[in-house]
């Protein structure tokens, strides 16, 4: 049987530092986190307006995108955990049977629907070509094509490119936050802790135990 391959060769990633992104194509990204909004709920007149805007934004804007929704089974332990201690510290027996009911009756509501989580991104491009700087892009073009072979290590982005890259980034950043507030969406770019966060939970889909059933597992 064929050895699976290193994950570090399959996930796209090279490095994250601050809002940026490095790909190992040598792109850069940065990531968006979008609010949302309920369309169904909007009157025939808002939901026209919205498709219009939404047309308006796609056309402002000079470069790709990507849109990406994340599903994920809500995770409502902590929240069940909250009311627990919230039902341990009441002194009345009446308020703390009914939050007892409560609590079972949100456990049994989750079992049954199912209740996902979704969040939204907005992934912003930028390629970029390393050496085009004062000798022009013809310059560094011809850099990519003569580069000797026997050089194997890269060496990282030099501060004025790294500062050229975090503006270019901005400023599509900045873009793309304006015309989503246009459509009544809020819109926060992602740091470095962040996109850490949210690829390892990309990568390592693992939805924490119930604790009531690792308990009984682990005592069984």
């Amino acid at each position: 049987m064929a050895e699976a391959p290193a994950t570090t060769k399959i996930v796209p990633l090279k490095d994250i530092t601050e809002h940026i992104i490095f790909l190992k194509d040598d792109s850069l990204r940065s990531v968006l986190e979008v609010s949302a909004i309920n369309f169904e709920l909007r009157s025939t007149d808002e939901q026209i307006a919205l498709i219009q805007q939404f047309q308006g934004f796609l056309n402002s804007i000079d470069f790709t995108l990507q849109i990406v929704m994340q599903s994920r089974k809500y995770n409502i332990e902590e929240y069940l955990s909250t009311l627990r201690t919230t039902a341990g510290d009441l002194t009345n027996e009446m308020l703390k049977v009914q939050a007892e009911e409560y609590i079972r009756f949100v456990r049994e509501l989750s079992d049954l629907a199912n209740i996902m989580k979704k969040k939204f991104y907005v992934v912003i491009p930028l390629e970029v070509v390393r050496g085009a700087g004062k000798e022009g892009l013809l310059e560094g073009l011809r850099g990519l094509f003569s580069r000797k072979k026997k050089e194997t290590k890269e060496s990282g982005p030099t501060e004025d490119e790294l500062q050229a890259w975090r503006m270019q980034l901005g400023q599509r950043a900045d873009l793309v936050s304006a015309g989503l507030a246009s459509m009544g969406l809020k819109s926060r770019l992602l740091e470095q802790p962040e996109l850490f966060e949210l690829f390892s939970a990309l990568y390592n889909p693992v939805v924490p135990a119930n604790p009531e059933q690792q308990t009984s597992s682990q005592t069984s």
